[in-house]
Parts: C-alpha cells; sequence; structure tokens
C-alpha cells in the first residue's frame, strides 16, 4: 500500500514525522508525495497557535476529500490531536485514526488496528530509522523533548510534557548515522537546547554535547536552536568560539525586554541580563550572528513597555529578528490574565517592529558587501541564472539565501569561497571566487 505524509508545525515535530515515515517505509509500505496516489494519508498536526490550529485543521478536511477517490484511511497524529482528541473525533469522523502525542510509544500498535497489515517488522519509532526529508546536506538532530519552562503564554509544556533529554551516547550514535548517510550540516535542536542535561545530568551539557559532535568525521557545520538567555554559560561561548565546526550563530527568544512584561510571562530573564549576553556575545565571538525573536501585544503591555522594546530592538540592531502578536491559548495562565490588548493595536505594534527591523536587515546586509563567505551550494533558480545557497549566518527556511552568479562548473552539495557584490531584500548576491 502507498502512504502519503502531510507535515505541519515545527522543525522538532518534523523529526516525529520522518520516524513515521521510516516506521511505515520498515513495515514495507511505498511512501508517495502524490495525496491521489495514497491508500493511507498521514497528517502530523502542529497545536501549538490558534492560526497553526486553523491550518491544521482546513489540511485535515482538505485530505479527507481524497477519502472519496483512492484513499482508505486518514491517520492524524501531533500537538493538535493531543490537545483536542475529543472534540476533533466528533467533529470530523472522517478520520480513521487520531494519534496523540503521549500515545507514540505504541503508535504502531494504534496504526495496525486501523490498517491490519499482513507484515509488522517494526513497532517502535526510533531516530536511527528516520526517513530524512529536508534534502541531502543538513539534518536536525533533536537532543531533547518538552519543556519545563512554563511561560505563561506556552502550552508546550501541557502538549509535549517535562522537559526529557535524550542521553549523549544515544544522541552521537544517531549524529554517526547522519554523517555517513553524507549530511554535511546538523542543526540541534530541543525546545530549550541550553538546559541540555540538566534532567539526567544534574547540570547542562550542551557545551560537551557540541564538543563531542566536534569530534564526528564527514560534518562540517554544526549549530543549535532555541538558546535561552539565562542559560548561555561562559564554557558554551567559548566553545562556540573555540570550535570550527560550530557556527558563530546563536538564536536566542527573549520575547521581550521590559522586566515587568518578562515577569508576566515567568521568563526566567530580565532586561539587564539580557542586554548582557547579548554584549558578551558580541565581544567574545567576532562576527557572531544573533537571531531572536519577541511578542508583542502580551496582555498588560502598556505604550512604555512596547516603546522600551522598540527601543531595545533599534539599539541591538539584531542580525536576524522574528516577531509575533501575543495569541491567547486554551488552558495557559495568561488567557485569563487581566488587560488583554485590543488586536488592533497588537497589529500595530507588530508593524512598528517589523517596519523597524526591516531597516536594520538592510542597514546589516549593505556592511556584508565585499565580505568572503563560505557558502554551502544547495540547489538552483528556476530560471537558471544562479546557484542558492547558505552561510553561517543562515538557518534553513527561516533566513536569507545567497544567490550566486551562474558558472559551468556543478557546485549543488558543495562548500564554495563566495565574495557577496550586492543584496535584494533579506537576501545576498555573490560570486564564486
Amino acid at each position: 500500500m502507498n502512504v502519503g505524509f502531510i507535515h505541519l508545525g515545527c522543525s522538532k515535530n518534523l523529526v516525529d514525522t520522518e520516524m513515521t515515515i521510516g516506521l511505515f517505509k520498515n513495515n514495507e509500505y511505498k511512501i508517495v508525495n502524490n495525496p491521489e496516489a495514497a491508500d493511507i494519508l498521514v497528517i502530523n498536526t502542529c497545536g501549538f497557535i490558534l492560526s497553526a490550529q486553523e491550518e491544521a485543521i482546513n489540511t485535515i478536511i482538505e485530505m479527507a476529500e481524497y477519502k472519496k477517490k483512492r484513499c482508505k484511511y486518514l491517520i492524524v497524529m501531533g500537538c493538535l490531536v493531543q490537545r483536542f482528541k475529543e472534540e476533533l473525533e466528533k467533529e470530523i469522523p472522517e478520520v480513521d485514526l487520531w494519534i496523540k502525542y503521549d500515545s507514540y510509544n505504541t503508535i504502531w500498535e494504534q496504526i495496525k488496528k486501523v490498517i491490519n497489515p499482513e507484515v509488522t517488522k517494526q513497532k517502535e519509532l526510533n531516530f536511527l530509522d528516520r526517513t530524512i526529508t529536508t534534502g541531502e546536506n543538513f539534518a536536525y538532530l533533536r537532543i531533547a523533548e518538552g519543556c519545563s519552562n512554563f511561560c505563561t503564554y506556552c502550552a508546550i509544556p501541557k502538549i509535549r510534557g517535562k522537559f526529557i533529554s535524550r542521553t549523549i551516547e544515544d544522541v552521537l550514535e544517531e549524529a554517526e548515522k547522519l554523517a555517513k548517510e553524507g549530511y554535511k550540516e546538523l542543526i540541534v535542536i530541543a525546545q530549550d537546547t541550553t538546559k541540555y542535561g540538566i534532567d539526567i545530568y544534574g547540570k547542562p551539557r550542551l557545551a560537551e554535547l557540541l564538543q563531542e559532535l566536534c569530534k564526528i568525521d564527514g560534518i562540517k557545520w554544526i549549530r543549535f536552536l532555541y538558546s535561552y538567555p539565562e542559560t548561555i554559560t561562559d564554557e558554551l561561548i567559548q566553545v562556540v568560539k573555540k570550535e570550527d565546526k560550530i557556527c558563530k550563530y546563536f538564536d536566542i527568544p527573549i520575547q521581550h525586554i521590559s522586566d515587568s512584561v518578562l515577569k508576566r510571562m515567568n521568563r526566567k530573564s530580565n532586561g539587564e541580563s539580557i542586554r548582557k549576553v547579548i554584549k558578551k556575545l558580541r565581544e567574545e565571538i567576532p562576527n557572531v550572528v544573533i537571531r531572536t525573536t519577541v511578542m508583542v501585544g502580551f496582555p498588560g503591555e502598556t505604550n512604555k513597555d512596547f516603546e522600551e522594546l522598540y527601543d531595545f530592538v533599534k539599539e541591538a540592531k539584531f542580525d536576524r529578528l522574528g516577531a509575533f502578536s501575543y495569541s491567547k491559548e486554551e488552558g495557559t495562565p495568561a488567557e485569563k490574565l487581566p488587560n488583554q490588548i485590543h488586536s488592533n493595536t497588537k497589529k500595530s505594534r507588530y508593524n512598528k517592529i517589523m517596519s523597524l527591523q526591516k531597516q536594520i536587515a538592510s542597514e546589516n546586509q549593505r556592511k556584508l558587501i565585499g565580505r568572503e563567505l563560505e557558502v554551502l551550494v544547495e540547489t538552483k533558480t528556476f530560471d537558471g541564472k544562479y546557484y542558492v545557497g547558505r552561510s553561517y549566518m543562515d538557518v534553513p527556511e527561516i533566513d536569507g539565501l545567497i544567490y550566486i552568479e551562474m558558472i559551468e562548473e556543478a557546485l549543488e552539495g558543495k562548500f564554495i569561497k563566495c565574495k557577496i557584490i550586492d543584496t535584494k531584500d533579506y537576501d545576498l548576491i555573490g560570486r564564486k571566487i
């Protein structure tokens, strides 16, 4: 039978999709990309915020239409199911199986009851049996699951449970396998990478893990995402500074800079500590790239709070910044906070922050003209005029791209030296040296 997959949500959720694809493949099912060719359709959903929930529900309804054609079974899994399984079962009866995240340990037994397979060679999800879906150059390496930070706006602890690290040995085994398969870049992820190991080793051990990953032959770049400011240690900074394989890139979701807002968010950092860590990173690591996310419109955010955030973004000149408006999520403490902000105010504040960041990004981009960068070439443009790649400054599907003037030499999958000659919006134009 043919199985088609639809993935929704973050890179951490993508790892679950990839393990589920591997589970079906190892049980002798054929994976197809066209839903019209699928006997079984599997949707892995996101349920983090309202917009993601709406996208997931619309996708489920759209895929249910294929049951009028070839598709025999529609399976839905992931974060949306974890949050709203009972309601979904009543509203969308076309779905044959809803799989909650906390029941992934019996995932094949659940699937088996529905599709009644003739052969079962594998029963459990396994990191080593993942089918990587991100191409031939990079793979995500998930080192922990869940979150124990309990930010008042966030449903992740409710959906994914408490923070649980994998052992160093387990992570290294998977990383070595990925290296042997030819992946050149590992992107280390978790809900909070800087707390890696604290639950099983009694202290954070991300720095040590990164050092061990650097010893693996074949891996050229290593980067880690979602590092919280309060747990970026001097040890971690020095490891990033000294290890050539580690991209000089910090993804630090600060969310805000106002102490009163941070306190209501139940964030563990404050404005002073955030400023200190950014200053230290820039002093210690030449050409470090700092990416952040900020939230506007959190309950009780005053004009003064917002102006403080705006001024800080203007002052900090982040290399990369994403903003989003507060979303009132069911079952979170912030849902019941007083002084909820009007949607028009949230939209206005969001637009102001993003307009400011666009100016900052443009200034930062122009400073790169004339600079030489190492670039991983990944593909070509449709018109064949440019190769397309990324430098250490660019996370796939999040940051910008580097367009390299086309030459006859085959460059895809290679690391090359490139001189930046121009900019375009959030992207760069380069020429091979």
